[in-house]
């Protein structure tokens, strides 16, 4: 199977006005005069400061979500990008309580220098093994031709995250514009995203629309032999026995392992030798305890108590997809202002305080099998106007468990979710 990451951020940001103008077939593509920044100043406790960061906001983000039943899956990483580049804009108590929100610890300078670094490293192409691993980025601005924006805020976009400005008319012909962008991203994403702003998402009041994608292709180091994959039971959350394809490597290969208090945690390495996926599987009947502890700080304590060890996986081959309205937790997390349209402040995009935040919207999808991995996920953000080896280990995840895809160089989590029910 051939494995694929799709992420997309879709960031709408919306004011008022009306007039008539046709929309080009193709948006007319501006560049920003400063080019993309790309060996930004940025030191490793500084990047290591963002991850943690992300890390946090991932995980208080997941404790939120977690709350509805079932399996659970969404892209932090992406989440955090698209609202740092409407950070870029928010000024005053809106951007204050972004950055406590999104758990933002560097200056406004730092913060988008790290990004850009992040982004950077995570563009970088493996040094073996380049067509058994793809991540690709893309990050685009698509602008309302009759507005005018702040420079400085294009200019940030442009220099620490690549994003060109593309002009279209949301005033008379949003619907086109719609389909535009939507097919802007489909061509991102290998058509694994298709229709993410769905018909009526934008409309005369749209003023700009900020695009992140993500693409990620990528196979096991050790993939799982068909020939042992056979019917498993996996224990469900509610205490029920369901049968599922049991995926099984057959002898033991050497992998980051760990045993807490409670849990087991298993790193999965991709081949290219730049993420992987971290299983953590509570013990039988203490999933809840484990997950309601969870931390940005436990994970990270988690992932660097790993060591190698020779172990013999067991574990379901799963599907899965999921939507989510994120207003609502953002703003339970602080993130109040900005959803405000008396106190939001987003005059460093166009220098007045008509924008706010109307709704964030989050899709995700992602496959498990033997070879490998395939995902996407796709999230709106609309703003209206207003070691040593030591003994085999056997593994059987036949249980709930909490998986994460990272960045094994620095740490970003890519992917967060949770499997309750792989059937």
């Amino acid at each position: 199977m051939k494995t694929i990451f799709a992420l997309l951020i879709l960031t709408l940001l919306v004011s008022g006005c009306a007039g008539p103008t046709p929309i080009p077939a193709v948006a007319e593509a501006i560049q920003s005069d400063i080019p993309r920044e790309t060996a930004p100043e940025i030191s490793p406790a500084e990047l290591a400061t963002l991850v943690e960061g992300n890390t946090a906001f991932a995980v208080d983000l997941y404790q939120l979500l977690r709350e509805e039943d079932g399996n659970l899956f969404f892209s932090p990483h992406s989440i955090s990008v698209a609202l740092a580049m409407t950070y870029a804009g928010a000024r005053e108590t809106t951007a204050e309580e972004m950055a406590q929100t999104l758990h933002f610890l560097l200056s406004e300078e730092e913060l988008h220098r790290a990004f850009n670094t992040l982004d950077l490293l995570l563009a970088a192409e493996p040094d073996q093994d380049p067509e058994a691993f793809v991540l690709h980025i893309a990050n685009s601005l698509w602008a309302e031709r009759d507005y005018t924006f702040q420079q400085e805020f294009l200019d940030t976009l442009g220099q620490h995250y690549g994003a060109g400005l593309r002009l279209v008319d949301f005033k008379t012909a949003y619907d086109a514009a719609r389909l535009l962008i939507n097919a802007w991203v489909e061509e991102q994403t290998e058509s694994r995203i298709q229709d993410l702003i769905p018909e009526g998402g934008v409309d005369a009041l749209t003023r700009l629309v900020l695009v992140n994608a993500i693409y990620f292709n990528a196979k096991w180091v050790h993939q799982f032999p068909e020939a042992l994959t056979e019917a498993g039971t996996f224990t469900t959350l509610q205490g029920a026995e369901v049968s599922v394809p049991m995926m099984r490597w057959g002898t033991p290969n050497q992998v980051p392992y760990a045993r807490g208090d409670g849990y087991q945690a298993v790193e999965l390495p991709y081949r290219g030798d730049q993420a992987s996926m971290v299983l953590l599987v509570p013990d039988a009947g203490r999933f809840a305890e484990f997950e309601a502890t969870l931390t940005g700080a436990n994970l990270q304590r988690i992932i660097a108590d790993m060591e190698r060890r020779g172990v013999d996986l067991t574990m379901p081959r799963f599907e899965y997809e999921a939507e989510f309205a994120l207003a609502d937790a953002l703003q339970e997390l602080g993130m109040t202002a900005a959803f405000d349209p008396a106190s939001a402040d987003f005059s460093g995009m166009d220098g007045s305080q008509e924008l706010f935040i109307s709704g964030v919207f989050h899709k995700a999808f992602i496959s498990v099998d033997e070879e490998g991995t395939e995902a996407a996920a796709a999230t709106a953000v609309i703003v209206a106007t207003t070691s040593m080896p030591q003994t085999d280990v056997e593994l059987t995840v036949d249980r709930p468990f909490i998986y994460l895809i990272r960045d094994t160089r620095s740490g970003a989590v890519l992917f967060l979710g949770r499997v309750v029910d792989p059937s």
